[in-house]
């Protein structure tokens, strides 16, 4: 990141990962909007902006993304292992494809709000 602002869009904002890239992508000066389940705003830092959809579901907020130039994706298995490895298709590989699809389909932009 160039010192140049940004605008971050990150699918599992409120998880692990989540939790400790946000605060720092904002203290950089960037734009961070995050993918949560309705009743998770709370779970955000101050700063970064709720985009209410479900993880699952590509399709919830494909029109929210923009004008995010950066697509994150974290949403998945919390300590995945061999074990989860059904969980672990029914939630990484759904949210990931859907993601992507999501990603697509949204129009190129590159201005922050």
């Amino acid at each position: 990141m160039s010192g140049q602002r940004h605008c971050v869009f990150i699918a599992g904002g409120t998880g692990y990962m989540g939790q400790r890239l946000i605060p720092r992508l904002l203290e950089r000066g960037h734009e961070v909007r995050a993918l949560v389940r309705p009743g998770s705003e709370k779970k955000l830092p101050t700063g970064c902006i709720p985009v209410l959809g479900n993880a699952l579901d590509g399709a919830s907020y494909a029109d929210k993304i923009s004008p995010a130039d950066t697509f994150v994706q974290l949403a998945g298995v919390a300590h995945p292992s061999p074990a989860k490895a059904e969980e672990f298709r029914k939630v990484d590989l759904v949210s990931g494809l859907g993601a992507v699809a999501a990603a697509k389909g949204r129009a190129s932009s590159t201005l922050c709000t």
